[in-house]
């Protein structure tokens, strides 16, 4: 009887398994896997409904939308308590050890902060504004990476361009300073516009707003040597916006190449193993 119950709950991990784990199937997703996606894109939908006061004000949509995030809250949780539950059937996630590992992956976490701000604002009534918490459900967006391929091969690509790509940020933050500070002594100090140029952390403004191409037009030099340097870091700006763009889609594109290349030589594999087995089974 024992033995049975044992056979029993691993069937049912294993199951479980097989539906949470998108590792788990050789391709599509799983019926588990899509309803968490539609519950996630549903949140979002909800999350802009809730913020429209002409239904905010109608009782029936507040009560629909308190029942919707509470059932929301429901379904993450339990979902995290099996996610945690099947895990163990990965070697590198077995064990006591092996869970804390597994909770402390950057899906796991946004799984968490999924539903556990709200869900601990739920218990506690209205001790906690529960308005606030919303904005901890922009971690659910993190849930639909595990299912949508994009955002592995875009995390991939970040990751092979991290290195080029942390050199363009500390250029284009070392010109930032920079321009700040100069038009920071030729209008502020020495210029027009006092109360714009004020400060360096006011020029710094300008100057985000200068190099990323923006031009808001709320603060502009208007001394001739200001316009003159400022036309020059206007010019410098579309490189720096356009030098980690071009890195990045470099990156991409041989994450692309190699990603489809492996997929090629998996094929091939596969091809000749069935063209091996076919004489054999003749033979026999």
């Amino acid at each position: 009887m024992v033995i049975h119950q044992i056979a029993v709950q691993q069937g049912l991990r294993h199951t479980l398994y097989t539906e949470l784990v998108p590792e788990a199937r050789e391709r599509g997703i799983s019926k588990t896997n899509l309803m968490i996606v539609v519950v996630v894109l549903l949140s979002f939908l909800f999350l802009a409904l809730e913020t429209e006061p002409t239904l905010a004000a109608q009782p029936a949509w507040q009560a629909a939308f308190d029942t919707f995030n509470v059932a929301v809250v429901a379904i993450f949780a339990v979902e995290y308590v099996v996610r945690v539950y099947v895990s163990g059937l990965q070697p590198e996630f077995a064990g006591l050890s092996g869970r804390l590992r597994y909770m402390t992956r950057v899906y796991s976490i946004a799984d968490l902060l999924a539903f556990l701000p709200e869900m601990i604002a739920l218990l506690l009534g209205a001790g906690i504004p529960l308005i606030a918490l919303r904005v901890f459900r922009l971690f659910r967006l993190i849930k639909l990476a595990r299912f949508v391929p994009a955002f592995d091969v875009l995390g991939a690509a970040v990751r092979r361009a991290g290195s080029q790509l942390l050199t363009t940020l500390a250029m284009a933050l070392a010109l930032v300073y920079v321009a700040a500070v100069a038009l920071y002594f030729i209008e502020g100090v020495g210029g027009q516009q006092q109360e714009m140029f004020q400060s360096i952390p006011r020029a710094i403004w300008w100057a985000i707003a200068t190099l990323t191409t923006v031009g808001y037009g709320d603060v502009y030099p208007v001394t001739p040597l200001g316009r003159a340097f400022a036309s020059v870091i206007a010019l410098a700006g579309i490189g720096v916006v356009a030098l980690p763009a071009g890195v990045f889609a470099s990156a991409f594109s041989d994450e692309l190449r190699e990603r489809e290349l492996a997929r090629l030589k998996d094929r091939v594999e596969e091809i000749e193993a069935e063209a091996g087995a076919a004489p054999e089974e003749s033979q026999a």
